[in-house]
Formats: C-alpha cells, structure tokens, sequence
C-alpha cells in the first residue's frame, strides 16, 4: 500500500525543499500526506478543470509545477479560479503536491531539460547557489576511521562536483580523561589519557546535516563525540539557477530560432536583434529568467533562452547576446517528464498521467 508521502519523498529526494526560493510556496498545497495512492496527474498549473480530470481518471494526487496556493487564503468563498480549485479538491480528497523553484535549482532540474530538448553539451549550473554547503570536522580512533568516512559518505556527505567520497584526513594525539560516570571506549577513568586519532574533514549541502549527524553518532565509537560544523560560503555548483550549454557545432542563428518554435511548439518568439550569424553557446532559464541577464552576457553565451522579459529589459542586451522569449508555460512544459521519469522508476503499479487540460493562460493569434 502506496502512500501520497512516499510519493512525496521521490521527487524531495532529487529536489530538497531547502533549495526553493524565499518567496516561494512548493510543497503540500492540500489533502493528507498518509492516505493511500490511487493514482497520479501530473500538471504545470492547477485549476478547476485539472482536479476534474484527477477526479475522473480516479488519481487522487496531483503534483504541479507552480503552486496553486502562493499569498495568503483569508477565506473560501468560491470568489476565484484558486479557491474554486481548492474547495473541489477538498471537496473530492484530491491531494495536490507543487515542486516549484526547488526543482528549477537543482542539478538535472527544469532548465536542465531544456538544454536537453534543444541539444547542449557540457551544461552547468549558470549561478550556483552559496551559503548552501557546510564542513564537518570529526576526531576518529585510527580503529574506526573507515567505518565513520563510509557511514557519512552513504549518508549524503563528500560530494563535489563529479567527484564523491571526497574527505581529507589527518593523523594526530587526542587526550581525554573519564570521569568516574563516563563509560569510555578506551582509557580508564580519572586517568588522562591520549589516543592516535585522525581528524576528518568533510563537506555536505546543509539540508544533510541532521541525516550526517545522525550517521556518525550511529557508527562512532566514543561515548562523547567531538566534531564541529562550519557553515560555508562556497558556490554549490551543482545546485542553482539557470544552465549554461554548447551545441557540438555552431548553428546559424535562424534555424536556432526555428528550432525553438519547433521544440517548445510556440507560434512566435519574442527576440532581440540578430547580432552573429551562428550560435554556438546556450544560456537558459525555465520559467521567468530577466534576472540572469548579467550572468548569462558573463559567461559570453552568444543567445540567452528564457521568458517573461518585459520591453525595456530587451535593451539590456546591448548587442552583445542575443534574448530570446519563448513564453513561461512554453519554457517549463518539460517539467512534467523530470516528475514522470522519477516517479515511474519507484511507482510502476500506478498510473501516472499527464495532465490533457490546457493550462497555460496565454494564446497566441
């Protein structure tokens, strides 16, 4: 028996809520994390029409994109699209689950998608995240000191870039004494005693340290164990926004526009001039992207995918890149396949669906 939580904890798993924006509301927007799975819709927006479709196809969890609740709910009068959607969900016990700006930050997230569709090579994060990373620092009797680095490396601790396991160890002399209450591991009580310790050095993304913690405490074998933790302000590289790509060759940059248009299935595209004849190096953003501007002409990207570019931003181009809008449901509509490869991997007994219902507000003429 398949629970809404154990759905939850997949997709949490590959995108941890700590990675969402301060402004932003992913997570459980209604229902019972405990109840029991009958079925899943996956969705970029939830509306009225949405929870029908769940409702209809006999799926009691929906999982969207953007959040359908982000300010405050004063009331549920049935005024708007958001507290109508609300009421039937409830209404119907239809669940609903939103992984928003934590799944645009992590690696292989949503703008990672999108430089998938479109063919890049040798992506990376294009702003990492900071102040995201912390140090532990531990003192192991040289006895134990494989079995304290394999339990916090299983535990989520030593990545760095392509690289795991990453530790960096030194041999030195502890000294403690056990007082009359302690029940030490080695040395007797009220004697001072020193013992050829290695000091362990380690690095883990914050949202761990409870897991990391917990696993050392488990495996160590002193009654009282010394480590510290230092919060770092060191990029997370493989953690933050936008994406920064190269096609294997360069494209001439009107077929890049048309391969867009074809990829994403828009009619047009908002653009700025056309400054080089070949593109060759990709920034992009899902969703609205102005914001990286700066980081993507930083990097010398020759054009800049993303949406939401209001008229003046366009100038900020200063015909050194080239920004090409492409709309916000156009840049994320890949966001249901990420949710659907995760979850058919660990739910293969229940139906997972993509939503038929037309969300995005915007049409083209």
């Amino acid at each position: 028996m398949t629970t809404v939580r154990e759905v939850i904890q997949i997709i949490e798993d590959f995108a941890p809520p700590c990675y969402q924006e301060s402004y932003d509301n992913s997570g459980m927007q209604i229902g019972d994390a405990s109840c029991t799975l009958t079925g899943i819709l996956l969705c970029i927006d939830v509306t009225e029409d949405v929870v029908m479709e769940a409702i209809m196809i006999g799926a009691n969890l929906i999982i969207s994109h953007h959040p359908l609740i982000f300010g405050g709910i004063k009331r549920l009068s049935g005024s708007n699209y958001i507290e109508k959607t609300i009421i039937k969900a409830i209404k119907y016990d239809i669940s609903i689950y939103s992984c928003h700006t934590n799944i645009d930050n992590v690696s292989l997230g949503v703008s990672f998608k999108m430089g998938e569709k479109i063919g890049l090579t040798r992506m990376q994060v294009l702003r990492p995240l900071t102040s995201n990373l912390c140090k532990l620092v531990t003192f192991v009797p040289n006895s134990h000191a494989d079995i304290v680095r394999k339990a916090i490396f299983e535990a989520g601790a030593g990545h760095i870039g392509n690289y795991d396991c990453c530790s960096y160890n030194l041999a030195g002399e502890g000294t403690f004494r056990a007082l009359e209450s302690a029940n030490p591991f080695v040395g007797e009580k009220n004697i001072l005693h020193k013992e050829p310790e290695i000091r362990m050095e380690t690095i883990f993304p914050k949202f761990l340290e409870n897991t990391i913690v917990s696993a050392l405490l488990k495996v160590h074998p002193y009654e009282e164990v010394a480590y510290d933790i230092y919060p770092l302000i060191n990029q997370q590289k493989n953690a933050g926004a936008g994406v920064i790509g190269e096609f294997e060759k360069p494209m001439e940059t009107i077929g890049f526009l048309q391969s867009l248009k074809t990829i994403f299935g828009i009619p047009v595209i908002r653009h700025t001039e056309i400054i080089n004849e070949n593109i060759l190096k990709v920034a992009l953003c899902g969703g609205s992207g102005s914001f990286l501007l700066p980081d993507a002409k930083k990097v010398h990207a020759d054009a800049y995918v993303t949406s939401d570019f209001k008229y003046h931003q366009f100038f900020d181009a200063e015909r050194l890149i080239l920004i090409a809008d492409i709309g916000h449901y156009e840049s994320e509509q890949f966001t249901l396949e990420i949710f659907y490869d995760l979850l058919v991997k660990n739910f293969s007994n229940f139906a997972i669906h993509f939503t038929k219902v037309k969300t995005n507000p915007i049409n083209y003429f």
